[in-house]
């Protein structure tokens, strides 16, 4: 069974884009050549999309492989399959990163653990219980990176249909 995802390299320094590419390369067991444009919102680094397919967990292997460069900023998805639930993970360099399961209809699904922790937390005046149910949907994460999403000038548009 396999699933398919993407990677967003929001953000990396000229020097760190071919360790990115090595590193993904590494996961997929491909020869991986990402195109690399220009990203305004934070000068002097690149940005870069990938597609990828690959057995359910890949992005997580892709989210590790990532994660201990301080200054990039990435995102992977996998979109849910017979076999596995959809995923999400989101770095920054300073929040680290985020992960969160994805339902079929694309909702964040919310383990009932850390629904109760954070409802604990609230109780005992650790935190607002608005602040932990943000953290539990990634707001911090998607606030960061919002800039970043929003492509360059000239950067490529990228169409998907879907045939019923």
């Amino acid at each position: 069974m396999t699933t398919r995802g993407v990677l967003y390299v929001h953000s990396a320094p000229r020097a760190l884009c071919p360790h990115v590419e090595w590193a993904v390369a590494g996961v997929l067991g491909t020869r991986v050549q990402l195109d690399w444009i220009r990203q305004p919102a934070s000068p002097g680094t690149w940005r870069a999309e990938f597609s990828w397919q690959g057995e359910p967990g890949t992005a997580s292997k892709l989210a590790s492989a990532l994660r201990g460069w301080q200054m990039l900023r990435f995102e992977v998805t996998a979109e849910p399959c017979s076999t596995a639930e959809g995923e999400r993970y989101s770095a920054t360099p300073d929040l680290g990163i985020f992960h969160a399961v994805i339902g079929i209809h694309g909702d964040i699904m919310i383990p009932e653990d850390r629904l109760r922790a954070a409802l604990v937390r609230s109780a005992q005046g650790e935190t607002r219980l608005e602040a932990e149910v943000a953290k539990l949907l990634g707001k911090p994460w998607d606030d960061e990176l919002e800039p970043f999403r929003y492509a360059g000038e000239g950067a490529p548009v990228r169409w998907l249909h879907q045939v019923v």
